[in-house]
């Protein structure tokens, strides 16, 4: 009963996020404007053509017969699937992420929701690692994780997986963040993994709605959110264009600090890594070089 009465509290919140046609940029400024996304949700389709210039097709879309029956299927699913909401204003809501310009509005959480603003360090890496990235991913994750530093990744395969393991292995805390709905497991080869951070009191996050399948553009999104909810960013293997680069990048803007396991020169997985460690990442060897840094 009580994740049903807090779901109904959050009712607009989500209807805000399943809307189409307007940016996220315009929605973060109606919060900022009005606080509260029902009085965004009464507001009449003259004041919204007229001063957020939104076409008068889009604005009939806020209210229309569609958007109730999602609003009302979202709602009931998340119940079902007991699924919690954290907005912008819930004291769950990681408050290191707000710091970021294009900060989500909201979190669909699957797992434990208050572990959102401990201590962490993001882990990320190459998809098809190697030995030496598995090895290494699983050492920093276990022993950082032994010392009560949350582990977030991403749930990918490769040094993602591995990170999530080795923080599972040392009984510690980890938080997936997905590029699709929280109720889909991807890729489905993870899916041990995904359990397993459930069932021990990790967290499952996404901004997107459920249902939402792990599209190409959604994990750029994705990552930003990665780095934003960390201290700072651990990065073992990445090849001279990836994402795991794109996160780092995201990470400099965002200010947090950015570490780089050395790889293997001969290694077409360490030349973004080795890259980035001339251009002023910390290179580290030891999870005690990120414990002094933090």
């Amino acid at each position: 009963m009580k994740n049903v009465n807090e779901l109904e509290s959050k009712r607009y919140w989500v209807w805000l996020n399943l809307l189409k046609g307007i940016t996220d940029n315009l929605k973060r400024n109606l919060i900022k404007k009005y606080h509260d996304p029902k009085v965004i949700y009464n507001l009449d389709e003259e004041e919204l053509m007229q001063n957020y210039r939104i076409g008068e097709k889009t604005s009939r879309t806020f209210k229309d017969d569609f958007i109730k029956k999602a609003l009302d299927n979202e709602i009931e699913e998340l119940q079902k699937q007991k699924i919690s909401i954290v907005t912008i204003q819930d004291k769950e809501y990681p408050q290191i992420l707000k710091q970021i310009y294009d900060y989500p509005l909201m979190l669909y959480v699957k797992g434990n929701k208050n572990i959102l603003n401990n201590i962490g360090i993001a882990i990320i890496g190459c998809r098809d690692c190697t030995e030496y990235g598995r090895k290494a991913s699983e050492y920093f994750a276990y022993n950082l994780a032994s010392e009560n530093i949350t582990i977030i990744s991403g749930m990918a395969r490769g040094i993602d997986a591995f990170s999530h393991i080795g923080a599972l292995k040392a009984k510690g805390k980890t938080i997936a963040v997905l590029g699709n709905g929280v109720d889909i497991i991807y890729p489905k080869q993870n899916e041990k993994i995904y359990n397993q951070i459930i069932n021990m009191n990790g967290a499952i996050i996404s901004e997107y709605p459920l249902k939402t399948s792990p599209e190409k553009n959604n994990f750029p999104e994705r990552n930003r959110i990665i780095s934003g909810i960390s201290r700072g960013v651990l990065i073992i293997e990445a090849k001279e264009k990836s994402g795991t680069i794109i996160t780092a990048d995201f990470a400099l803007e965002q200010g947090r600090d950015v570490y780089v396991v050395p790889g293997n020169i001969n290694s077409l997985n360490s030349v973004g890594t080795n890259r980035l460690i001339k251009e002023g990442a910390m290179p580290v060897t030891n999870y005690k070089d990120i414990l002094e840094n933090i």
